[in-house]
């Protein structure tokens, strides 16, 4: 059900800077349903407990954007698109809120962060083209398993992880940043040779400019949810996912094992895992060119 709404403010500012300093989300809820989701604790300050049905839009943060763009205390920073929920999850379809969005990114030359599990990103692609020739534009594709039976398992809302990978190589003919944010890794699920092989080697036939590897974390509501999911569709699984996780995160000897694979199948083929050193030269270059346009 969508539920529509007004917000005060579009950019939400973050306490870090790095690697962006303001969080932008058109939506509260997520159709994508995905089991481990870490965002659902959201919908808490709306006294509803239907993350995945509700969905909440924000039908004036365009013009509420504009506001803080226009303002002169406007600094241009980075700003995240959709990091609670998707900019690009069903409700973007009907609504078409991201094309006013970007439009306003490029009339303030603002950089942005866009990370989505959806190929609808693709019908903005003029719009982002156009975007990433003026200021930094990072476009990452969330991926965590190339089995499509488990990957609708977790993410039942989601595009197929050939259409994200699809999605990429599209965009990697813009001067965006591409990358691939393999996470969650869930142990004993997509945390195979055979799954992180594959993973990367579409990564690198895409031309992704990085890619970001992250383990599962279980906190709050989404332990719970998750382990009702892992209990109803992989009981045997059920047991060692609890004796593994007594914490919020997975144990230091685990992960010291699982990244020693993964940074080899990164070297394997070529990859970088520099999230920041794509944004660096493109912003550098960007302050380089507006001072020699205002030294001439």
């Amino acid at each position: 059900m969508y539920k529509e709404m007004k917000c005060t403010a579009a950019c939400n500012k973050l306490k870090r800077k790095i690697p962006y300093s303001w969080d932008l989300n058109i939506y509260r809820g997520c159709e994508h349903g995905c089991k481990y989701c870490y965002a659902m604790y959201s919908h808490d300050y709306l006294e509803n407990e239907e993350f995945f049905k509700d969905i909440y839009v924000k039908t004036n943060i365009v013009e509420v954007l504009e506001q803080q763009l226009a303002s002169s205390n406007w600094k241009r920073e980075v700003i995240n698109l959709g990091g609670v929920t998707d900019s690009y999850q069903p409700a973007e379809a009907l609504y078409q809120i991201m094309p006013d969005i970007l439009k306003l990114l490029i009339r303030y030359q603002t950089p942005c962060i866009i990370s989505t599990k959806s190929d609808l990103i693709l019908r903005d692609y003029d719009l982002i083209d156009e975007l990433s020739r003026i200021t930094y534009v990072n476009i990452a594709a969330t991926i965590t398993c190339m089995d499509e039976a488990v990957q609708k398992m977790l993410e039942p809302g989601g595009a197929d992880s050939l259409k994200r990978f699809e999605m990429l190589k599209s965009f990697s003919k813009t001067n965006a940043s591409i990358g691939l944010h393999f996470m969650p890794i869930i142990p004993y699920l997509t945390d195979n040779y055979e799954n992180i092989d594959s993973l990367y080697s579409y990564a690198r036939d895409c031309h992704v400019s990085y890619v970001l590897p992250g383990t599962l974390y279980l906190r709050g509501k989404t332990r719970n949810v998750f382990y009702a999911f892992i209990n109803k569709e992989y009981p045997n699984l059920y047991e060692p996912l609890k004796s593994l996780y007594q914490t919020g995160g997975a144990p230091k000897e685990y992960k010291n094992e699982l990244y020693k694979t993964v940074n080899s199948i990164r070297e394997k083929y070529g990859l970088s895992s520099s999230y920041s050193a794509p944004m660096k030269e493109k912003m550098k270059r960007e302050e380089y060119v507006q001072l020699t346009l205002f030294d001439s």
